[in-house]
């Protein structure tokens, strides 16, 4: 492949004081305590492997401005590296960025605008997936009185923000198992993210993400586990806030993901299957995270799709990668060869 000019492409978090420069810092070790830790990790990392690769990599941050915008439409690269979350704090505006790169004819890697969409709208990704006959927990969606749509549905549930994304909305309290907890929860929700709530059964079991690379051909790796079970008595396990960013919390420390083990391959080609399925339903591209349920029955349940999901190297898809016998910089190859072939 000849060399190219790669814009990394990334949007500014509050307080983010990350300054591009000619060389990529040094990552820092361990996960990182905050998405915006984790976000500078996955560039940093990211820039390094396309220099490894022979490419001219450089940053470009949208600022929330639309001088911003025009400036990317001339930055004349050969390809953008989306990894764009939201635009001017917005995180349902990462589907336009998308929409804008095509409009304005740049090369990208990720999802479109409309696997954005169709994932960061969690009760229209479920339709889609009963649609396509894909196991998702039973949920109703409500929003300050009015009911969007239902299923009968039974304790204990889980309550979240329909349209938020890095388990924003979801701690301890967002299992419920009557009514009383139900509707506070529901106001809280309402009150606190403006947002319709997503009530779903809660599925008791082992959570466990499917990392998909490709298209066409697309291979799921190496199923991961996020271990829930060492968290504190009396806590639901669940990949909350907590046990995803707040490094000082116990819920965090107890916690870690890890190839999955002691599946039987029924079982793990059920899982690929159903992560291959979610993937293609939701119209998702070059990689991509299916986070699932499995039920103490041997039911697979989906639980969301993850579209452009984190490619530091201690994140899950790039665990999976590295198990699938990818290293870093093979990794990120395969995903810039994945969307260049959409130009050809």
């Amino acid at each position: 492949m000849a060399n190219l000019k790669v814009t990394i492409l990334y949007d500014l978090v509050e307080e983010d004081t990350f300054e591009p420069a000619a060389e990529p810092p040094k990552p820092a070790r361990g996960k990182g305590g905050s998405r915006k830790k984790k976000a500078a990790h996955d560039r940093e990392e990211i820039f390094e492997a396309l220099t490894k690769l022979g490419h001219e990599p450089s940053y470009f941050v949208l600022d929330g401005k639309n001088q911003s915008l025009f400036a990317l439409g001339r930055c004349g690269a050969d390809l953008v590296f989306n990894l764009t979350e939201s635009y001017a704090g917005d995180d349902t505006m990462d589907k336009n960025i998308a929409a804008y790169l095509e409009l304005v004819h740049l090369n990208y890697t990720g999802g479109g605008p409309q696997a954005l969409y169709l994932a960061q709208d969690k009760s229209l990704a479920k339709k889609i997936f009963d649609f396509h006959k894909i196991k998702t927990p039973d949920f109703a969606v409500s929003y300050k009185g009015r009911t969007d749509h239902s299923h009968d549905i039974e304790f204990p549930l889980i309550v979240k923000p329909v349209s938020e994304d890095g388990s924003i909305g979801i701690d301890n309290g967002a299992v419920v198992d009557s009514v009383k907890e139900l509707m506070e929860r529901i106001h809280y929700i309402h009150e606190e993210f403006d947002s319709p709530a997503l009530i779903e059964e809660f599925i008791e079991g082992r959570e466990i993400y499917a990392s998909v690379l490709g298209n066409d051909n697309a291979e799921v790796l190496p199923l991961i586990e996020l271990d829930l079970s060492k968290l504190p008595k009396g806590t639901p396990r669940i990949a909350g806030q907590d046990v995803k960013f707040d490094y000082e919390t116990e819920a965090y420390k107890v916690t870690k993901s890890a190839p999955a083990t002691d599946l039987d391959e029924e079982t793990e080609r059920k899982l690929k299957d159903t992560a291959l399925a979610a993937y293609r339903a939701l119209q998702l591209r070059d990689y991509g995270r299916i986070d699932m349920r499995l039920s103490k029955k041997g039911e697979v349940y989906v639980i969301e799709a993850n579209p452009n999901p984190w490619l530091s190297s201690t994140a899950e898809f790039a665990m999976a990668a590295k198990k699938g016998g990818y290293s870093y910089t093979d990794m990120i190859d395969k995903i810039v060869k994945l969307a260049l072939a959409r130009s050809t």
